[in-house]
């Protein structure tokens, strides 16, 4: 039985499993968008809102909590200004799955998740 336990083994160790979905949610927070296997997605899915619900906080603490997950202080910094205007009228359901189909080699069920929200603009500076 599996009570009291969340989340999935994806047959790896805990260790290989944190670190991967460490980089998963960096690259997420990065990128705005990846493509990986539907399971994974749907675990990422719980990494990546509670992240963004500690950006949204926006306290010392909570960026202390983030930057124990995320490593790259770039992105830690990133998230941490665009997450309040982003989700502000958002109580949760920070990111999207798309489901794709299956991949050629292994026929393994792929899909794309991506941050929801409106998109930063970018206002260029001229001189």
């Amino acid at each position: 039985m599996r009570h009291r336990n969340s989340g999935v083994k994806l047959s790896r160790t805990s260790s290989h499993r944190d670190a991967m979905f460490r980089n998963m949610v960096t690259s997420l927070f990065k990128h705005d968008r990846i493509r990986t296997t539907d399971v994974k997605a749907k675990e990422l899915r719980r990494w990546a809102d509670r992240l963004v619900t500690l950006a949204k906080r926006g306290d010392l603490h909570a960026r202390r909590q983030v930057a124990a997950i995320i490593r790259e202080n770039a992105v830690v910094h990133k998230l941490f200004e665009e997450a309040p205007n982003r989700f502000a009228d958002v109580a949760g359901g920070y990111t999207r799955i798309i489901k794709l189909g299956r991949r050629p080699g292994d026929a393994a069920p792929v899909s794309i998740i991506e941050l929801t929200g409106k998109a930063p603009v970018v206002v260029e500076e001229k001189k």
